[in-house]
């Protein structure tokens, strides 16, 4: 019972801070990280302990899988080559200059550990940056960029920081048991996550109930993290292989009914275990600079280098990343041009998250025969903290006003309109020809009816090209039909206190009056 009050209070205060995040215009991650930072010095407030396991394994898997399934896989592979360059070069590259400038400051670590920490502290969150992206107007192609690294850092972190940390306890050693750890991790990952979307999508594809359709969504990405790491393979590589792959094949595997129904699903998911997260990030700080035993001038000393070593490595490596391979024709033929813009907006994009302190916790305990510690964890703990705090405060609330300052262009919104009133236009003829080819035995009111939604939705889609101020057809339409829809409502609540319809009747009024207002919705946020 203790237990269950305490993850009500946790719950109830990430929504709170996440009300508050947006009533102030602030992301959520850095208000609920804030709230965590002062309520862990508040006298009385429970203690919590963050177990790297609860997230590896209970947190980032279902959060990965949503992200890959809400991932466009012809984006991504037209963007592949700047995403493994982030995802999986920048990684590499910026836990060995971490660990070299770690084993410089603290020569009694072991390299391979400080490398470790590098590992620990490299994979960006994307949560924070791509929703400061989406919300400002960055580009389509940058938000794309930020999100496959997002999918990709985090397998590249963990499989390095799994080939370090065994190294420094002396489990592998030698390129060859080095290769056979990654070989393992990645490639296993990778098959797992194959075998994983056929059986999955074959299941999807047979279940028609859209409850037990999601109830697998919500299985899959545990099932397959658990075989892969019983496996000794990389459940984060099979995870967002697996998320890729059935997202691209949504559309032929899943009823409509189910479809909508996941949508809302996982966004409450992901709005909770994000918010629940990073409020845990903020409550560890008190727990954190308790351990600290070593001299506080060494702590605050390696702590700045390793961020300043952090911000460096990312400019070193994104700067060039942009523009050498420029020099490829067969590049330059595939791929649009970046500006001076983008690996500018890129490099500030460093935010880290929860999957850092995680995995930070998850770092062995290491000690000589006489059983003294090599290395000083506790430092290495704080480290990441530090990085996470600094990260998301910085650049977190200050990207909006540095991507302004650079001035990068938005994408042209009129493009995206006119090529979906093209394939809207195409879609329509379509949908004429099977009306067409299925009238008989149809009333002519139902048939003229759906010929006339098919001329609706056409002309919707060309509306929004104009632009002239004025309110459109489909404008006016959404406008009086909601106020006809509230009227309706109203009308069926009051039969139902009244005792003329019983409530069955009035839920299923509902949803139907619910269904339609939500396209109503839909179509003006877009």
């Amino acid at each position: 019972m203790h237990q269950l009050t305490e993850i009500v209070i946790l719950l109830a205060v990430a929504v709170f801070g996440a009300a508050l995040a947006r009533k102030i215009g602030i992301l959520s991650p850095i208000v609920l990280m804030i709230i965590g930072l002062a309520l862990s010095f508040v006298p009385g407030f429970p203690t919590f302990h963050l177990d790297p396991e609860f997230v590896l394994i209970g947190v980032l898997p279902p959060l990965l899988y949503i992200a890959a399934l809400q991932t466009s896989v012809p984006a991504f592979r037209f963007n592949l080559r700047p995403i493994l360059l982030l995802g999986v070069g920048l990684v590499v590259f910026t836990a060995l200059a971490v660990g070299y400038v770690v084993h410089l400051i603290l020569p009694m670590a072991p390299f391979a550990i400080c490398v470790a920490l590098g590992a620990v502290v490299a994979p960006p969150d994307a949560v924070s940056a791509t929703a400061i992206a989406r919300r400002i107007g960055l580009p389509r192609r940058l938000v794309t960029i930020l999100e496959g690294e997002s999918l990709i850092n985090d397998a590249t972190a963990l499989v390095l920081l799994r080939v370090a940390t065994a190294a420094a306890t002396g489990s592998a050693v030698g390129f060859g048991n080095v290769g056979v750890q990654i070989l393992r991790s990645a490639g296993g990952g990778i098959a797992i996550g194959i075998v994983a979307t056929m059986v999955f999508g074959y299941l999807h594809k047979k279940i028609k109930d859209p409850l037990l359709d999601n109830a697998l969504s919500l299985l899959i990405p545990f099932a397959v993290v658990i075989v892969s790491e019983e496996a000794g393979a990389s459940g984060v590589v099979a995870v967002v292989v697996t998320g890729l792959a059935l997202g691209h094949r949504m559309p032929t595997l899943m009823a409509a009914g189910s479809r909508l129904q996941m949508d809302a699903f996982w966004r409450l998911v992901r709005f909770l275990l994000e918010g629940l997260v990073f409020l845990l990030v903020g409550l560890q700080l008190r727990a954190v600079i308790l351990d600290i035993s070593t001299p506080w001038g060494t702590v605050v000393g390696v702590t700045l280098a390793v961020i300043g070593t952090l911000i460096v490595t990312r400019y070193v490596w994104v700067l060039p990343g942009a523009w050498v391979p420029r020099m490829s024709a067969r590049i330059r033929r595939r791929e649009t041009t970046f500006t001076w813009h983008h690996p500018v907006i890129l490099g500030w994009a460093g935010m880290r998250g929860v999957v850092t302190l995680a995995a930070a916790l998850a770092l062995p305990t290491v000690g000589t025969g006489e059983g003294e510690a090599i290395y000083p964890r506790d430092v290495f703990i704080f480290i990441a903290f530090s990085v996470i705090l600094f990260t998301l405060l910085v650049f977190g609330t200050t990207l909006p006003v540095f991507a302004r300052m650079v001035g990068l262009p938005a994408d042209d919104p009129t493009k995206d309109f006119l090529a979906e009133a093209s394939v809207q236009q195409a879609a329509a003829r379509a949908a004429k020809s099977r009306l067409e080819a299925n009238l008989e035995g149809a009333p002519e009111s139902v048939v003229k009816r759906l010929r006339q939604q098919v001329v609706d939705r056409t002309n919707t889609a060309w509306e929004r090209l104009g632009g002239d101020g004025r309110e459109t057809p489909s404008a006016a339409y959404g406008r009086l039909r909601q106020e006809m829809i509230d009227a309706e409502r109203e009308v069926f609540r009051t039969a139902r206190d009244e005792g003329r319809i019983p409530e069955e009747v009035l839920n299923r009024a509902y949803r139907d009056l619910d269904l339609e207002e939500s396209l109503l919705i839909r179509r003006e946020e877009d």
